[in-house]
Parts: structure tokens; sequence; C-alpha cells
């Protein structure tokens, strides 16, 4: 090759580097910023509503979004369509068994064709009433202590579901003054003398006319449940089990009064998850508390 060749390949060959060089680098694709805890539930509340499904606010921020057996199919299609949409901020969790309100199986109270139990007993003006879950007062006027229903215990004064889960059944005024005490299944009770929210973590225990005394921890607060029969918000999760007839049940720890059992999924068997309406909430709308 002669020089001059030789002169304009090299000439060629740099200019192709200076071009190369030049081209500005390829940027890294920017992630969309993850979405706030507010904006997701936000997102949920309006776009899901399929029976089975619950949500609620981590602690570190996360959304979590939790289904039963039922979410199959085109429901879990639907479902995971707007979880992957909201982004990272959410985290996707199945539930043991069936996501159920507790209102049949054997119980303390009985109204219509349900059984339910007893939550805490309040007063107002000296007038005694009975807290229970929202979803049992739903079903009867009239509640009796014994399922022959013989013995009348009271009537349903007023309810709340869905939305909420709490009712208020008044006694009858010709029956002893109700004690203020939690039965502990196990031949004693446990005094109730004040009512608050519990904090994340908090170890609790749960009473019911089926599954007598479990216990566990609250596992979450604030927390969307949507069951066959509508949504309820602002509900207490924990990993107390409870089945079919502790609904209404109550929720506490030593004196303090936490919730009533709205509802779960699994069982007392395997294990399951528990719902609760906060007391605190029930005692301000009836202006009741409990002694």
């Amino acid at each position: 090759m002669r020089p001059s060749t030789v002169r304009r390949a090299a000439a060629a060959l740099a200019v192709t580097a200076l071009t190369l060089t030049a081209l500005p680098a390829k940027a890294d694709p920017v992630k969309p910023p993850r979405l706030s805890a507010a904006a997701i539930t936000s997102a949920l509340n309006e776009d899901v509503s399929i029976p089975g499904t619950t949500w609620m606010t981590r602690p570190d921020g996360t959304v979590e979004v939790s289904y039963d057996s039922t979410v199959t199919g085109s429901k879990l299609t639907s479902l995971t369509g707007v979880t992957k949409k909201l982004g990272e901020g959410v985290v996707l969790t199945k539930l043991p068994g069936k996501l159920t309100t507790r209102i049949s199986g054997g119980s303390a109270i009985y109204g219509g064709n349900v059984k339910c139990s007893a939550g805490f007993n309040v007063s107002r003006r000296g007038i005694y009433y009975l807290l229970t879950a929202g979803h049992c007062g739903a079903e009867a006027a009239t509640w009796y202590n014994n399922s022959a229903k013989t013995s009348r215990l009271g009537s349903r004064h007023h309810f709340s579901f869905p939305g909420n889960d709490y009712s208020l059944i008044v006694y009858r005024t010709d029956i002893p003054r109700p004690g203020g005490s939690v039965n502990l299944y196990n031949g004693r009770s446990q005094d109730i003398s004040r009512a608050v929210n519990p904090n994340l973590g908090k170890y609790v225990y749960r009473a019911g006319g089926t599954t007598g005394l479990q216990h566990g921890t609250v596992t979450g607060l604030n927390v969307t449940v949507n069951y066959p029969e509508g949504r309820v918000t602002g509900m207490i999760r924990s990993s107390v089990c409870s089945e079919p007839g502790d609904s209404g049940g109550p929720l506490f720890y030593r004196q303090y009064a936490y919730g009533l059992l709205s509802g779960g999924s699994g069982d007392c068997s395997s294990g399951g998850v528990s719902y609760f309406q906060p007391v605190v909430e029930a005692l301000t709308r009836y202006g009741v508390a409990v002694y």
C-alpha cells in the first residue's frame, strides 16, 4: 500500500473513532416515582370491590393487598392488573381459606337464624347495652341467651353494616345489672374498664362462643375488608384465629377493650387471620361507655 493510501485509511479510522466518541451515552430508563400509600389506597378504593380482598398500609409505607381462595380466574386477573399499575408500593399476599363474617355455628347469643358472640357490656345514663358485630345486628331484632330462644336477652337498638361493623342491643329492664367483664372460658373472667385503640404488634386475646379464648398479635390497622356482603373500613387485623359463631366477640388485653370480631379467614386448627371493628369508634358513635 502506498504511503498516501495508508494516510487516508488512518484518517478515516480517526474520524470514525471521533464520531463514536461524540455519540451521547444511552441513558438508563427512569423509574416512575413510587406512589404514596394514600394514593394507592385511594386507587384501590375506587377500582377494587372484589369480595375476598383486603388492604392495609404497612409500617414501611407499602400497601399490602391480600386475597382469599375465592379470588381466582378473571377476579385474580383483574386484581393483579390493578396492583401492577400501582407499582412497587404494593405487596400482594394470599389469605388462608375464605374470608367471611362469622355469624354461624355455636355462640353465646341467638337471634333470627344466626348465632353470634357477646362483645362488651356498656352503659349510658343508667341504661345497659351489649355491643356486638353489626352484621349480627342486621340479622335479628330480638336476641336470646339460649338456642331454644326461651330466655330473651334484649332488643336491637341500632346497627351499622357494611361500612362499619357494630351493633347495640339494649338489655331487658327487668334483668339484673349486666357485668362488665369478659368470659375467659376457664371458669374466670376479666374485668374491662377502659377502651383504647391498640398499637401494631400488641399482644391480644379474643373470646368467642365457638372457639373460646384465643390469642395473637395486632398485625394491621385501618384495614379495608371486602366481604361478600359489602366493604368495611378502618378494621384491626390480627393473627388471632376465629371461626363461625365467634362474630361480635371481644378483642382485649387485661382491662383494655380493643375491638369486636368482624370476620376472618382460615380456622383455629390450621391458623388464620381475623378482623375487628375498633370498639372506640362504636362507643363514640352510640355515646356509651364500658364499665
